[in-house]
């Protein structure tokens, strides 16, 4: 039964951070070709400025999910460098450790709350990879673009 509710618990929070990093990347395509009064280099930098911020969303929703499943008994425990019952800024930091594949090492989970992990790793890398490809056509589009110009 454990194994079932981590399973529901971890494809929820997939599923919230692709369609929610899908929902970013769609709106800011759209925004990016409709903002002319920019220069185009300054809508690259928006882009990023966007899709760095999503990412931090993602990694707190990530966060959110080991807090509420350290709390539920028997599902694990985080080790390491954390304060009693793994704090919910300690679960946001393991979360950005994995999201981003850096692993430190120094706080790990314990039980199956380390399944979230491996998810919370793959799922990082294809957002991560995801949103590098984005803004490599986005600046395709817009870099050389002369400041002023319309095309698209």
């Amino acid at each position: 039964m454990s194994f079932l509710l981590v399973l529901v618990v971890n494809s929820f929070l997939v599923i919230s951070a692709i369609l929610f990093h899908y929902e970013v990347l769609y709106h800011l395509a759209k925004r990016l070709a409709s903002i002319h009064h920019f220069a185009p280099r300054i809508r690259v930098l928006f882009g990023v400025i966007i899709i760095f911020l999503a990412h931090v969303i993602e990694i707190w929703l990530f966060g959110l999910g080991y807090f509420f499943t350290l709390k539920l008994d028997g599902l694990g425990k985080l080790v390491g460098s954390v304060s009693e019952g793994g704090s919910l800024l300690d679960c946001v930091y393991l979360s950005f450790l994995t999201f981003t594949t850096v692993g430190y090492g120094d706080v790990v989970g314990e039980g199956y709350v380390r399944y979230l992990t491996g998810v919370e790793a793959l799922t990082g890398l294809i957002l991560i990879t995801w949103s590098a490809s984005f803004i490599y056509l986005e600046m395709q589009k817009f870099w050389n673009q002369p400041r002023g110009s319309d095309n698209q």
